[in-house]
Order: C-alpha cells, then structure tokens, then sequence
C-alpha cells in the first residue's frame, strides 16, 4: 500500500493514539474488535479459521507466524478499524473550523528570474479553512492519488500565503512539488 505524505499526514492527523505495532499486537486488536471470533477475523482477513488459529495459538510447537502479504492485509484491517468514533469527530472539525498544515516542501509561483517569490523549498505553516478539509477528504474518499491531493493545497496555500486571502497576487501559477513531509492540526 503506497500512501503519499499528505494522504500520511491526514491519517496520522486522525488519531490520538499510536496504532498497534507488530502482527501479534494487531491479532489481538482485531480479535477483541470482533470479541475473540476467529472466524470473523479470518472473514476479514480473507483466510481460513484455522489459519488464524495457528497464528494466535500459545501451544509452542503449533504456533505459525503470517506472511507477508497477510501481515499486510492485518495492517490494513487494524488501520480501517483503528479510532473511528475519533476520526470522525477529528474530520467534522476540521471540515467546520479548519486546520493548519505544517509542511516543507518546494513552493512558490513562476515569476521572473531572481524573485523572492520563485518555487524554494520552504517550511510552511499555514492555517486553512474547512472548505479546503473538506475538499481534500472528499478527494481522499474518491481515491484521488498524491497529485491531486497536492493541487488542492497547492490552491490554498497559494490563496492564503501568496494572494494574501485575495487582496493581492492575483493570477499567479503556484508551484507546490517535492513535498518532505505534511502534517495537520486539527483543533
């Protein structure tokens, strides 16, 4: 699973807690998720009941740890199930109040040779309104790739940074590439 760095930093933006780490860690929330049913887990997971009873068993001898690709499936189940009453909340304000983004990443607009103004990698941290929360989780949810994620920032930023809210700037092409990290304060 190949997330970009904004698509990261929302989903770490989304929780208050740290999610499982290791495969042992993550059975165990997936079983007390689905109040210790191995079938139900094994449902989700895609393999068989007994597969995941070699996985969780304390016998020494009969115990067999997930491959990868199950390892992966099992992080991604724990991810889908991980907080949901607290990203939901965390997403309704954003999308009510806004948020503030905290980036480094080449920004700037074309303009002419020696500018201030030319795209430099730059920290930035600015804060944006609900509408803009609202349009990246609904470009998200649609399965929009970092790319358009990075154009609707892009126009933001350039709004609220470049353009001054629109008293200034008009017109200009913003340059938003080479994103280093993103993270998002909710709240």
């Amino acid at each position: 699973m190949n997330v970009g760095k904004i698509a990261q930093g929302l989903q770490r933006a989304l929780r208050t807690r740290p999610v499982p780490l290791g495969t042992e860690a993550r059975l165990r929330f997936l079983l007390a998720a689905h109040r210790g049913s191995t079938r139900q887990v094994a449902a989700v997971l895609g393999v068989s009941q007994r597969t995941v009873q070699r996985w969780v068993t304390k016998k020494p001898g009969a115990r067999r740890p997930p491959g990868p690709a199950q390892a992966r499936a099992i992080e991604e189940a724990v991810l889908v199930r991980w907080q949901p009453r607290v990203r939901a909340r965390l997403r309704a304000r954003a999308e009510a109040e806004g948020f503030v983004l905290h980036t480094r990443a080449r920004f700037g607009f074309a303009a002419a040779a020696g500018s201030s103004d030319d795209p430099r990698v730059r920290w930035i941290t600015q804060s944006l309104p609900g509408e803009v929360a609202r349009e990246l989780f609904a470009a998200r949810d649609a399965g929009a790739g970092e790319q358009q994620q990075m154009v609707i920032l892009a126009r933001a930023l350039g709004h609220a940074y470049f353009r001054d809210g629109g008293r200034r700037g008009h017109g200009l092409h913003i340059a938003f590439t080479d994103v280093e990290f993103a993270d998002f304060s909710i709240g």
